[in-house]
C-alpha cells in the first residue's frame, strides 16, 4: 500500500497514481526494492533520512534513464535535490546539479509532467543558499519564466510563487514581495485553491521586512491552518519567523518563548541563520546568555557552510558571531572573524558594504578591554590545569590568556592550541604550534604527544602537505605514523594500510598495528586485520577497545581462541571452552542495514561476546534472514538504562556488521484477514513447534475488503521462514491444513506458485479481498 502520498506537494494525486504505475513497473522489470521504496522518496528528502535518500535516489534515476522513463527520472532527481537544497540547505556544491536538473526539465519528452516546472524551484532555492543577493536578479528571472506557463491550478505554482518572494526580498525590494505575495494568494483563492502554508509565511516575512510587524504576525497566526509542502519542517520554520516577528515588535519575553531551542534547530542548516540573528537581537536585550558554548556552535556552522558553498551564510554568521564574541570581550575571536568574514567576500557577486560591516567588526575588537588573567603569566600553564581540572576552564577567555605564551613557552602552547581546535579553530592553532615544534625546534626530537596534537591540527585544517613536511622531519617509525595517520582521515585505505605497516616494521607496536588492522579491514581482509591486531592481547599497552576489536575482528575470522581469551580478559565466561562459540545468552536488537540506505531492527539472540542469531523472519530480498549468524559491534547503540525497573524490558541495539554464516531460511507471504484469536494462537503454536519463524508486518490499522459485505474488516500481513531442509510444498500443506476452517482464508499466491498447489484459488482470495 501507499502511504498518504498527497502529502508531499509538490506532486498532485494524478502524480501519485502515474507514480503507483512506476511501481509496478519496476516490479516487473526485476526492481523490487526500488519499486517498494519508490513512494518513500519524498518522506525521505523531508524527513531527514539523507543516509537512505543518497543512496534511493540516484539508484531509481539511473534505472529509469534506462528504462526509457524520463518522467520517473525527474521524480528521483527532483527529490534528491529537495533534500540537499532544502534542509541541508546545500549552495554552491548542489549548483551544477541543479541547473541540469532544469535544463532536463525543458526536455521535449520532460516538459508536460506536471512537476516538471518545480525543476525551477530547486534551481532557485540553491541559488539562494549560494548567495541569495548575488542571484537575485537570475532567480528573478528564471522563476518569472517558469511561473509563465503555470498558473494557480498547478501544483507547482505555490513553490515557484515563494521563491519569487523571496528573490524580491533578497533584491532589496519588500514592498514589491508584499504585493506579489498577495496577489499569489489572491490567485490562489480566485481559482478555489488554499495556499500552501510557505506562501503565506513568505508574505509575513516580506511584511515584516517591509517595517509591519503587527501585519505579519496577524498573517502567519491566519495561515497555522494552511497545509505545508513541508509538514516536518512547518512547527520549527513557523515558531521561528514568529519569533523574528516578535522581535521586531519589541515583545521580547514572547519572543523568547517562540524561540526554537538549540536542539531543535541543530539538525536543520536551512534554519541556522535566522536562529542567529534571532539569537543576537535577543542577547542583545538580554533574554538569552552569550557563551562561548554559543560561539562554537555558531563556528561549526560557519564551517558546515564552507563545505557545502552556502558563501553568504558563513559571511552572517561570521559577522554575528564576532559581534556575540565582542560582547563577551573576547578580542581574538572576532578579529579572526572578521578575516574569516573578509576571506568570503570574493566568492559573493553582491558586495556592496559588505567590507564596511567587516571593518566596524574590527573596529569593535579594538574597542575590547579583555579580562584580566588570573594570575602571573609564569604560573598561567598552572591556574588552566587547575581550572581544567574543576570543569569550569572557559577556553575562549583562555585562548586570550594564552596567547602572549603560546608558540615560544611549549607547556602553555599545547593548552592554548588545544582549547584553539576545540573552538573551532585549527589552522590558527596549527600556526602557533608549528613554531616551536619545526621551526624553533627539533622535530626529529620532538615529544610524541606534541607530533601527534599537531598531526591532529594540521588534518583538521586540511593542510595535508604540512603534514607530509612534517613527516618527512621525523624519525622512521614517527614519520610512517604519521602518515598513516593523514591517510586514515582521507579514508585512503591502502596508503594507510602500507604507512602503519612500516610503523610496526620500524617499531611501533600499539598505534601502528591499530593503524594496520584497520585500513586492513576498510579494504575488505577481515581475517589479515585480525591477524594484525592479535598481538595486542600480550601487550599491557592495550586498551579495553582493543580487546573488543580483536573479539569483532577474530569472531569474524572464527579464531575461537582469541576470542575467548579477549573475552576472558574482557571478564566473560564461556560454557565451553574449544570451538565457536554458540551459546544462548540474551535477547538483543540487532540494527542492520536495508537495500535502500536504511536502518532495521531485527530481534535476534546473542549467541557469544560479538555474534547474534537472527530469529525474525525478513522480506524476499533482503541481505539476511531468521537463522543467520550475524557478527556485531559489542558497544550499544543506546545507553543501558540505570535504573532496574527500565532495565527489566530494555533489549540493548547492536550494529551488524557482517554476516558469519547463513541459516538458509527463506520466507514466504502471507495475507489476509485477520482470524480469530483461537485461530491465531493455533497458527502460531503450529509454526512454533516446528520451528518456523513467523512475524506479523502488518499493524492495527491494516484492513482488506470482506467479499460478502464490500466493507473494510481487520487484516493481517507477514512472513514464515522455513529452514533449508523444508521444503516449500511442506509449507503449503501445514498453512492450508491449519486455515483450512477459517472464515476468511489466508492468501499464500507467491508459495502457490512455487508449488504449483492451488494457485487459482489463491488468486481468487487476492482479488475478492483487495490484497
Amino acid at each position: 500500500m501507499l502511504p498518504d502520498l498527497a502529502d508531499w506537494l509538490p506532486m498532485d494525486v494524478d502524480i501519485w497514481a502515474w507514480v503507483g504505475g512506476a511501481q509496478r513497473e519496476l516490479h516487473e522489470s526485476g526492481n523490487t526494492q526500488l519499486a517498494v521504496v519508490l513512494a518513500d522518496v519524498p518522506a525521505q528528502a523531508l524527513e531527514g533520512r539523507y543516509a537512505q535518500l543518497d543512496v534511493v535516489a540516484p539508484a531509481i534515476a539511473e534505472q529509469a534513464k534506462t528504462l526509457g522513463k524520463p518522467w520517473l527520472e525527474l521524480f528521483a532527481r527532483y527529490w534528491h535535490l529537495i533534500g540537499r537544497v532544502g534542509d541541508r540547505a546545500n549552495g554552491a556544491i548542489a549548483l551544477g546539479d541543479a541547473r541540469a536538473l532544469a535544463e532536463f526539465a525543458r526536455r521535449d519528452d520532460v516538459r508536460d509532467c506536471p512537476s516538471a516546472p518545480a525543476a525551477a524551484e530547486v534551481l532557485a532555492m540553491a541559488m539562494a543558499n549560494t548567495d541569495g543577493p548575488g542571484f537575485a536578479t537570475e532567480r528573478l528571472a528564471l522563476l518569472n519564466s517558469a511561473l509563465e506557463g503555470v498558473g494557480p491550478e498547478s501544483p507547482a505554482y505555490s513553490g515557484l510563487a515563494t521563491q519569487y518572494v523571496a528573490a524580491l526580498l533578497d533584491d532589496g525590494k519588500p514592498g514589491e514581495a508584499v504585493v506579489y505575495a498577495e496577489s499569489a494568494l489572491g490567485r490562489l483563492r480566485d481559482a478555489g485553491r488554499q495556499p500552501s502554508w510557505e506562501l503565506a509565511a513568505a508574505h509575513a516575512r516580506a511584511l515584516l521586512a517591509d517595517g509591519r510587524a503587527d501585519q505579519a504576525l496577524s498573517v502567519l497566526e491566519s495561515a497555522t491552518g494552511f497545509k505545508p509542502d513541508d509538514p516536518v519542517a512547518k512547527d520549527r520554520r513557523e515558531a521561528l519567523l514568529k519569533t523574528q516577528i516578535l522581535i521586531a515588535a519589541d515583545r521580547i519575553p514572547e519572543a523568547y518563548d517562540a524561540l526554537p531551542d538549540l536542539d531543535v534547530v541543530r539538525e536543520h542548516p536551512r534554519e541556522w541563520v535566522d536562529w542567529a540573528h534571532a539569537v543576537v537581537r535577543l542577547v542583545e536585550r538580554g533574554a538569552i546568555a552569550n557563551t562561548w558554548q554559543l560561539g562554537r556552535v555558531l563556528r561549526q556552522w560557519m564551517l558546515y557552510f564552507e563545505q557545502t558553498g552556502g558563501h553568504r551564510a558563513r559571511f552572517e554568521l561570521a559577522l554575528i558571531a564576532g559581534h556575540l564574541a565582542i560582547g563577551r570581550q573576547i578580542a581574538w575571536q572576532a578579529r579572526l572573524l572578521a578575516d574569516y568574514a573578509e576571506a568570503a567576500i570574493p566568492e559573493l557577486t553582491a558586495r556592496d558594504g559588505l567590507e564596511k560591516r567587516v571593518a566596524e567588526l574590527r573596529a569593535a575588537a579594538e574597542q575590547v578591554t579583555e579580562p584580566a588573567p588570573p594570575g602571573p603569566r609564569d604560573e598561567l600553564v598552572q591556574y588552566f590545569d587547575a581550572a581544567d581540572r574543576g570543569q569550569n576552564a572557559d577556553p575562549e577567555r583562555w585562548g586570550a590568556w594564552l596567547w602572549p605564551l603560546s608558540g615560544t613557552d611549549l607547556p602553555a602552547t599545547r593548552r592554548h592550541t588545544s582549547a584553539l581546535g576545540f573552538l573551532g579553530y585549527p589552522a590558527t592553532a596549527a600556526d602557533l604550534y608549528w613554531k616551536p615544534v619545526v621551526e624553533d625546534g627539533d622535530p626529529a626530537a620532538a615529544d610524541e604527544e606534541d607530533v601527534a596534537n599537531l598531526t591532529g591540527l594540521l588534518i583538521q585544517a586540511g593542510q595535508d602537505d604540512r603534514v607530509e613536511r612534517l613527516a618527512g622531519l621525523l624519525p622512521e617509525r614517527l614519520a610512517h605514523l604519521t602518515r598513516a595517520r593523514l591517510y586514515r582521515a582521507r579514508e585512503r585505505w591502502a596508503d594507510a594500510a602500507a604507512a602503519a605497516e612500516r610503523a610496526v616494521s620500524a617499531g611501533d607496536a600499539v598505534e601502528g598495528r591499530r593503524l594496520w588492522s584497520a585500513a586492513v579491514q576498510q579494504l575488505g581482509d577481515n581475517a589479515k586485520a585480525a591477524e594484525i591486531l592479535r598481538p595486542l592481547l600480550d601487550s599491557p599497552q592495550a586498551t579495553e577497545d582493543d580487546l573488543w576489536r580483536i573479539v569483532v575482528l577474530c569472531t569474524m575470522a572464527e579464531d575461537w581462541a582469541s576470542v575467548r581469551a579477549a573475552g576472558t580478559k574482557l571478564g566473560m565466561q564461556f560454557k565451553t571452552q574449544e570451538g565457536p562459540i554458540d551459546e544462548e545468552w540474551h535477547l538483543i536488537r540487532a540494527v542492520l542495514p536495508t537495500p535502500d540506505g536504511g536502518r532495521q531492527e531485527v530481534l535476534a539472540l546473542r549467541t557469544g561476546p560479538a555474534t547474534a542469531r537472527l530469529l525474525i523472519p525478513q522480506p524476499k530480498g533482503m541481505e539476511y534472514n531468521a537463522g543467520d549468524v550475524i557478527v556485531f559491534d559489542p558497544r550499544p547503540l543506546e545507553p543501558i538504562p540505570e535504573s532496574e525497573e527500565e532495565r527489566e524490558g530494555f533489549l540493548p541495539p547492536f550494529a551488524g556488521i557482517t554476516m558469519l554464516r547463513p541459516g538458509g531460511y527463506t520466507s514466504w507471504f502471507f495475507d489476509g484477514a485477520r482470524p480469530t484469536e483461537e485461530e491465531w494462537a493455533e497458527f502460531n503454536q503450529v509454526l512454533a513447534e516446528r520451528g518456523w519463524p513467523m512475524w506479523v508486518y502488518s499493524d492495527e490499522s491494516y484492513t482488506v475488503r470482506n467479499p460478502a459485505t464490500g466493507e473494510r474488516i481487520p487484516g493481517v500481513f507477514g512472513w514464515v521462514a522455513i529452514p533449508p531442509n523444508v521444503t516449500p510444498a511442506q509449507l503449503d500443506a501445514v498453512l492450508d491444513d491449519v486455515t483450512e476452517q477459517w472464515a476468511h482464508p489466508l492468501a499464500w499466491l507467491d508459495l502457490a506458485r512455487e508449488v504449483g498447489i492451488e494457485v487459482e484459488r489463491h488468486e481468487n482470495i487476492v482479488k475478492e479481498y483487495g490484497l
